[in-house]
């Protein structure tokens, strides 16, 4: 049977077991749509080839370490490096000194304020994403609470009331939510930073 035939997981397994062929098909049937991915993100094509020869750094170094266990979805999870180190990239670069021109008025500023504003959303995305999957997790009591709090802007009192239990009940079903996404993120070994 030909590699381009095989499911991933049989092509991650085969590449364990020391198919460079493998890995090869692998790369061969995602990396347009990472690859697109990444443009579409980073807007420039030099660095978009830059991540992508990462991602796939980072691919090898995690299968050959062992630490893949996303058995059946590979995609989403070499997309997901991939988004990562496009995060890290905006990341390092607003970390970088810009350059002031002498006039008033300096285009560059502008478009430097932008893009540190995408990377600030990207950023921000991916740690609502990350936090509503933690919420999933919550018992129900906990995820109700965080969710009237957070995303609909309740206070203690209204969510006491909603839920009919005492204002120190909700303040104890908040405390207890924050302290298991906690306990999550640590676990997962999550992060969830703005830098």
């Amino acid at each position: 049977m030909s590699m381009s035939k095989l499911e991933d997981k049989d092509l991650v397994k085969s590449y364990l077991e020391g198919s460079e062929a493998a890995l090869a098909a692998l790369i061969e049937r995602y990396k347009s749509r990472i690859f697109t991915h990444v443009i579409l993100l980073v807007k420039d094509r030099e660095i978009a080839e830059d991540i992508f020869q990462d991602t796939f750094i980072k691919v090898i170094k995690t299968l050959k370490g062992g630490r893949y266990n996303e058995e059946g979805k590979f995609l989403p999870w070499v997309t997901r490096i991939a988004h990562n180190l496009a995060i890290d990239h905006f990341r390092k670069a607003k970390k970088m000194p810009m350059s002031r021109s002498d006039d008033e008025y300096d285009v560059f500023a502008t478009i430097s304020r932008d893009d540190a504003n995408v990377e600030e959303q990207m950023v921000e995305d991916q740690i609502h994403s990350d936090v509503k999957e933690l919420i999933k997790l919550l018992p129900p009591e906990q995820r109700q609470v965080v969710i009237m709090r957070h995303y609909q802007n309740m206070s203690f009192k209204e969510i006491a009331e909603s839920t009919n239990v005492s204002i120190n009940t909700a303040l104890g079903r908040m405390r207890y939510a924050i302290l298991n996404m906690r306990k999550i993120v640590q676990e997962k070994k999550i992060v969830l930073t703005r830098d």
